[in-house]
C-alpha cells in the first residue's frame, strides 16, 4: 500500500498548530496559574503547612551582633575635653523568635504576641561576655540632662543621691552585666520610691527588657480576603495610631511587622514596617535588583531622609525636638531618658557629629541596614538591621558629677540583627519559585518552537511530495502520448505495406 505523503504532511501541520495553540495558552495561562499559586502560599493559613511554620516560627537563624564603644578618656571627658572611643566587637547572641497566643478573627486578620530569646555564642564572639568595658552611666549623665530645669535645691540632692549610692559618671562593667543587667543600689531606691521612672523593675541593662519578653500584641490581615494586605499591621497593642510624637502622620502604623510583605512587588514598591523598639514607623526603599544563590531579589535601603530632623526633611517635623539630621530623638517613648537612635557610626547623619567625638569611621558596607527581599513572593532572603544607642549628655550645674562635660550626643553601642535563609528551605524555595517557574516558561516557549518547526517541516514535506506528484503526472502523460504516436506510426506504415503488394499483385496479372 502506497502512503501519501502530502495527506501525512497536512496531519503533522495539523498538529504543528495545536501545538502552537497549546505553547500560547500557557504562556498566558502559566503566569496565572503561578501567581494563584503564590497567593495561595502567602497567605497567613494553617493549611500552607510550609509558609505558615516559616510564619509563626521563623525557621531562619537570626544572629544579633553588639559592638560596645569603649571609652578610653573619661577623666579628660570631664574636663571638657572630646570624647575617645574605641569599638569592641562583635558579641553575638543567636535570637530566637516564636510567636504565641495567635488568634484568627473573621475580619480576616490574627493576633499573636512574638517572643524573643537570645543565647550568646562565643565562637562568633571578638570576645567573651566577662570582657570589661567603659561608657556613659545612663542612670547618672541621663538622669542630669532630664532634670536640668529643675529647682537647683533639688538637683543638689540628686548629687548627693548619686554620690550615697556610689554612682559615677562613668560605668566600667562586664558585657554581660551592660547587656542584661546589673546590681544596682540606686536602681533598687529608685524602683521602691520611684516607681516607672525606669524601665524594668529589676536589674538595670541597656537589653534586660528585650530578653524573653515579646513585641507586643500583633494583629495583622492574613490576606485571605485582599492578598495586597497580607501581613500589614492593623493594630498593635489595640493601637491603630500612636501617642508618642507630635503629628498624625508620625504617629500612624504603617506597613507588616518587618518580617514579610505583601507579593508583586516592583521598584516602585516600598518597605515600610512598623518597629516597636524605635516606637515608629519607618519605611525602606528601593536600591538595585541582585541575585542570591540562583534567586532573583530586589535590596532596599533606608533613604537619608529616614532620620533626618524637621528643618532637612518637613514630614519628620513631628519626631522633634530634633538636634542635628542622621539621629532621632526616643525620649518620648523611652522614660523621656535622652537618648537617640542613629545609623552605626552616624553613617548618613550629619558630618557636625563626627567632629565632636574621636574614633568613628562611618562606612556604607559595614553601617548601612538593608534587606533582600525576593519580591515575586515579598519573603526577604538577607536582612541586615543596623541601628546605634546614643546618649546626650551636657554639664549640668548642680549635678557635680557631671564635672565640665562638653555638650555632646555619645554613641555606646550599635547593634546589627541579620539572618538569612539557607539549607532545606533555600532549596525548596529554589525549586518552587525559581526552577518550576523557568521549567514552565521553557515549556510555553519549547511548545510554540515546537509547534512552528513541525508546521515548517510538514509544509517542506507537502510542498516536496506535491512537487514530485506533478512531475510524476507530467511524464505519465508524455508516455501515453508518446505511445499513442508510435501505434498511429505502425498502423500507418503497416497500411503502406499492404496498398504496394495489392499494386504489385496488379501488375504480374
Amino acid at each position: 500500500m502506497r502512503i501519501d505523503k502530502s495527506k501525512v504532511a497536512i496531519g503533522f501541520m495539523v498538529i504543528g498548530a495545536l501545538t502552537v495553540v497549546f505553547g500560547v495558552v500557557l504562556l498566558f495561562v502559566g503566569p496565572t496559574v503561578m501567581k494563584e499559586k503564590i497567593i495561595e502560599n502567602t497567605v497567613i493559613d494553617p493549611k500552607n503547612e510550609m509558609s505558615y511554620t516559616m510564619w509563626k516560627d521563623i525557621p531562619v537563624p537570626f544572629f544579633m551582633s553588639v559592638y560596645f564603644f569603649n571609652v578610653l578618656n573619661p577623666q579628660e571627658i570631664l574636663k571638657g575635653e572630646k570624647p575617645m572611643v574605641e569599638q569592641r566587637g562583635p558579641y553575638v547572641y543567636r535570637k530566637r523568635c516564636q510567636k504565641d497566643n495567635i488568634t484568627f478573627h473573621p475580619n480576616n486578620t490574627v493576633s499573636y504576641r512574638e517572643y524573643r530569646q537570645y543565647y550568646f555564642e562565643p565562637s562568633m564572639s571578638a570576645g567573651s561576655e566577662s570582657d570589661v568595658v567603659t561608657i556613659p552611666n545612663m542612670l547618672v549623665l541621663g538622669a542630669a540632662v532630664m532634670m536640668e530645669n529643675l529647682p537647683y535645691a533639688v538637683r543638689l540632692m540628686i548629687s548627693a543621691t548619686f554620690k550615697t549610692f556610689k554612682e559615677g559618671p562613668f560605668l566600667t562593667k562586664t558585657v554581660g552585666e551592660l547587656m542584661w543587667g546589673y546590681d544596682s543600689g540606686l536602681v533598687d531606691f529608685l524602683n521602691k520610691y520611684l516607681p516607672g521612672m525606669l524601665p524594668s523593675t529589676g536589674k538595670f541593662g541597656l537589653f534586660a527588657e528585650f530578653n524573653n519578653s515579646n513585641t507586643g500584641l500583633f494583629t495583622i490581615f492574613t490576606g485571605q480576603d485582599d492578598i495586597r494586605k497580607v501581613h500589614r499591621v492593623d493594630s498593635w497593642n489595640g493601637l491603630t495610631e500612636l501617642s508618642y510624637w507630635r503629628t498624625p502622620q508620625c504617629n500612624m502604623i504603617n506597613g507588616t511587622a518587618g518580617q514579610m510583605w505583601p507579593p508583586f512587588m516592583t521598584k516602585e514598591t516600598t518597605l515600610p514596617f512598623y518597629s516597636p523598639d524605635a516606637c515608629r514607623s519607618m519605611e525602606l526603599v528601593y536600591q538595585r535588583p541582585g541575585v542570591m544563590k540562583g534567586i532573583p531579589l530586589y535590596r532596599y535601603v533606608a533613604p537619608k531622609t529616614l532620620f533626618a530632623n524637621g528643618t532637612d526633611y518637613a514630614p519628620n517635623e513631628g519626631f522633634c525636638p530634633c538636634r542635628q539630621s542622621g539621629l532621632l530623638n526616643v525620649s518620648s517613648c523611652r522614660h523621656n531618658s535622652p537618648v537617640f537612635i542613629s545609623h552605626p557610626h552616624f553613617y548618613n547623619a550629619d558630618p557636625v557629629l563626627l567632629d565632636y567625638v574621636q574614633g568613628l569611621s562611618p562606612n556604607e558596607d559595614k553601617h548601612g541596614l538593608f534587606i533582600d527581599i525576593h519580591p515575586q513572593t515579598g519573603v526577604p532572603l538577607n536582612v541586615s538591621i543596623r541601628l546605634q544607642l546614643n546618649l546626650y549628655m551636657k554639664r549640668v550645674s548642680g549635678i557635680t558629677e557631671t564635672g565640665k562635660i562638653s555638650e555632646v550626643v555619645m554613641p555606646m553601642i550599635w547593634f546589627e540583627e541579620s539572618g538569612y535563609i539557607d539549607g532545606p528551605i533555600l532549596t525548596t524555595f529554589h525549586t518552587n519559585l525559581v526552577v518550576l517557574p523557568a521549567v514552565m516558561e521553557y515549556m510555553q516557549y519549547g511548545f510554540i518552537a515546537l509547534g512552528l518547526a513541525t508546521i515548517l517541516i510538514a509544509a517542506l514535506v507537502h510542498h516536496r511530495a506535491k512537487k514530485a506528484h506533478r512531475k510524476a503526472t507530467v511524464i505519465f502523460t508524455e508516455d501515453k502520448n508518446l505511445g499513442a504516436s508510435r501505434k498511429e506510426s505502425i498502423k500507418g506504415s503497416h497500411g503502406h505495406e499492404i496498398q504496394e503488394k495489392s499494386i504489385l499483385n496488379n501488375s504480374e496479372k
